[in-house]
């Protein structure tokens, strides 16, 4: 009984600082879309080079990423919105199971990056994007800190299930 509480806790430690990167991941996030909309007035200024490879400017993508499965109007964007939230919840069923803090830090990104994305769509009829990589006149897409922070908690989950579990196995009796 004491090893289940206590490997509980554990979990529940984990999830806590899950749920902690994902509130500063989302809110880091909300307070740049903020900022550069409302005080920086990026659409107004147009597109501007920052490096001879990336680019600001203003974007709304109604869909997902490469504006894939794109839908217009309200009742598109409450469907992806919704989606988001699914998906979230799962996340964090999966962070109050998991026993790695790095997997709850990898999934707390996922999670933040999503719902601050999923409170674009209501708000701004799509999500707001920002940073234009290109080189040798390719573009590639747009994005914004919550689509880092969405790759960055997906690389360290990929790392997690390679590396951790190579790991695992050398340590196993």
């Amino acid at each position: 009984m004491n090893q289940a509480l206590d490997s509980f806790r554990l979990r529940g430690q984990h999830s806590r600082t899950g749920g902690t990167v994902a509130a500063a991941a989302f809110v880091i996030d909300q307070a740049h879309k903020y900022w550069m909309i409302n005080i920086y007035e990026v659409g107004a200024r147009g597109r501007q080079a920052l490096t001879p490879f990336l680019d600001l400017v203003y974007l709304i993508n109604p869909g997902v990423s490469y504006s894939l499965f794109e839908m217009k109007g309200a009742t598109g964007q409450a469907i992806l919105s919704l989606f988001a939230l699914a998906v979230s919840f799962g996340i964090a069923i999966w962070m109050t199971r998991t026993n790695s803090r790095f997997t709850a830090i990898s999934l707390g990104l996922v999670m933040g990056g999503a719902l601050a994305n999923a409170l674009d769509r209501p708000l701004l009829g799509g999500v707001a994007d920002f940073f234009s990589l290109h080189a040798f006149g390719f573009y590639w897409y747009v994005f914004n800190l919550a689509d880092v922070a969405i790759v960055a908690g997906v690389a360290g989950l990929l790392y997690e299930s390679l590396v951790g579990n190579r790991k695992q196995a050398v340590d196993a009796p």
